[in-house]
């Protein structure tokens, strides 16, 4: 019979209790300062790396959505591993929040964090990603952002994935094993709205019929119609 060592025994355990506790996480801030710091604080990270690499602009207006999460580090909620917490974009639109857990990181990466920005190419990868569907392989890789490397970078199964360090030294960031849990918030359509918003419109209309009784009355009846879906 195959025995394990103590040691890995350990690790295989802290490693599960990690995860449980960042399944525990709560995607949506819970509080109206919080979710409006993590939106001023998406916001600073796409102007910092759009201001890196001017070209990524294009990329993100050519895409269908995209996902930016300021701040992904080692530590905090998973031990060994690292967590992140974003906010999302469908068609210029803020749609909702998203966690970013990741079992473990690369020795590289350190004590520090970085900015990771997930371009998505069509609604199917957008769908996807919200339907908690997507994952990255371990061998999933990204572009460091720096001048012109936007203009290279291409999609991989509906998705292009930017990383730059929050400061310190440049590091090679490690996406491999990232996995996505999505909830829609306030400031933006759901699935099940745009969805409505694309196959049905319904408006009401009010005009006024007249009858030879309401001629002789001076008046005219007023009907409401429906029309149109």
């Amino acid at each position: 019979m195959k025995t394990i060592s103590r040691s890995t025994a350990t690790a295989m355990v802290v490693m599960l209790v990690a995860l449980a506790a960042a399944g525990g996480c709560q995607t949506t801030p819970k509080t109206e300062a919080k979710r409006e710091s993590l939106q001023e604080q998406a916001q600073a990270a796409i102007s910092r790396l759009q201001g890196e690499d001017p070209g990524l602009r294009q990329v993100m207006e050519r895409g269908y959505g995209h996902a930016i999460f300021p701040s992904v580090g080692k530590g905090g909620v998973i031990v060994g591993g690292a967590y992140g917490q974003g906010v999302v974009y469908e068609q210029g639109q803020r749609s909702g929040y998203a966690d970013l857990k990741q079992a473990t990181v690369g020795a590289q990466l350190g004590g520090q964090t970085f900015s990771e920005l997930i371009v998505f190419e069509n609604r199917d990868a957008m769908e996807r990603f919200k339907s908690n569907q997507l994952t990255f392989a371990a061998n999933a890789s990204a572009v460091a952002i720096k001048s012109g490397a936007a203009a290279s970078a291409r999609y991989d199964n509906g998705v292009m994935i930017f990383t730059h360090p929050n400061g310190g030294l440049m590091f090679e960031a490690s996406v491999g094993g990232q996995q996505f849990t999505y909830r829609a918030g306030e400031g933006g359509p759901t699935t099940r709205d745009a969805e409505t918003a694309h196959t049905e419109t319904t408006r009401t209309e009010t005009r006024t019929r007249t009858s030879p009784d309401s001629n002789r009355d001076g008046g005219g009846a007023k009907m409401e119609v429906e029309v149109g879906k």
